[in-house]
């Protein structure tokens, strides 16, 4: 990957659960994991079923040669994390993995981390993986940085900085969204040379919008935000989905206005939205913020030339 290159590759779209089969062939059904290839630098977007296929792909491309990629978890629910286990790099000893992501009631990263992967609930444990992982916690007053010509990320305080950005650095900053049970989850805008990237999954609409996150978002050139739910569902009287921390592709398509960034993808798609009524969503998402996609697997966007593909 060219140090000068900024692309986004989606590895899992789907949100709750996976949901494989024939209705959800086109957009994909593997849970969320987002793959940036930035100056040089991967990072890896939450390990849902998708980071499985992924995994597989870099110990194909690789070869030998050792691994070196940063894994960013916004919160530690199983379809954001369930497919770590089946990670094939962690199990090269050659392989290193820098992991943040947030406490979780008053656990770390690491903690949890090992607490999901405890027998009888997994045939390996954390500690018997032979990849070196560094894992930290991370908040919304901390931002990483990758410095040119290093493979390890920084951590540092946004408030008290100690290190000095260069022109080619890789930023990560961090936002807290409270709108998730339980204990909220973590939204992350990725810079890299004079563009932006916003992941905010799993997260739900305020009334007149979430304007924390609106400007943490402003002016990115690319907002994925949670679509996850039709109005009706949302609003059902049967199966109120009100308060599950995810919100409609209203509220994206209304951060997305409000932060006036110049894309928005939809994703975090509900497992039993098949893929028409995914293209319908679009459709009328597009009628409210014209620039507006529908993530699905294999896509990939090209954030200096601002094309999306597919592969």
């Amino acid at each position: 990957m060219n140090e000068s290159s900024f692309q986004v590759r989606f590895w899992g779209v789907r949100g709750s659960h996976a949901a494989p089969g024939s209705r959800t062939e086109h957009y994909g059904g593997n849970t969320t994991c987002v793959e940036v290839q930035a100056g040089g630098h991967q990072i890896i977007v939450d390990a849902g079923t998708g980071i499985i296929h992924l995994g597989q792909e870099m110990v194909r491309n690789n070869g030998d040669k050792p691994i070196v990629a940063t894994i960013l978890f916004t919160h530690g629910h199983h379809d954001h994390t369930q497919g770590f286990l089946f990670f094939a790099p962690s199990y090269r000893g050659s392989t290193t993995l820098y992991i943040h992501g947030p406490m979780a009631f008053q656990q770390t990263l690491e903690e949890s981390m090992a607490g999901s992967m405890m027998p009888p609930f997994s045939p390996v444990a954390l500690h018997e993986l032979p990849s070196r992982l560094s894992i930290r916690n991370i908040s919304e007053r901390d931002y990483l940085l990758f410095q040119e010509g290093t493979r390890e990320p920084r951590l540092d305080d946004q408030f008290h900085p100690t290190l000095t950005q260069g022109s080619n650095d890789v930023r990560v900053d961090v936002h807290r969204s409270y709108a998730h049970p339980k204990g909220g989850v973590l939204v992350f805008r990725i810079s890299h040379a004079d563009r932006s990237l916003v992941f905010a999954t799993d997260v739900e609409g305020y009334s007149g919008g979430d304007r924390r996150l609106i400007n943490f978002a402003r002016g990115a050139d690319y907002l994925i935000h949670d679509s996850q739910y039709e109005i009706e569902e949302y609003l059902s009287p049967s199966k109120t989905t009100q308060g599950w921390g995810h919100s409609t592709w209203e509220m994206a398509t209304d951060v997305a206005r409000q932060a006036g960034v110049s894309n928005l993808i939809l994703t975090h798609h509900d497992p039993f939205h098949d893929d028409r009524q995914i293209e319908a969503i679009e459709v009328k998402a597009r009628a409210r913020f014209p620039r507006s996609t529908a993530a699905r697997e294999g896509m990939v966007i090209d954030l200096v030339s601002r094309k999306i593909c597919s592969q």
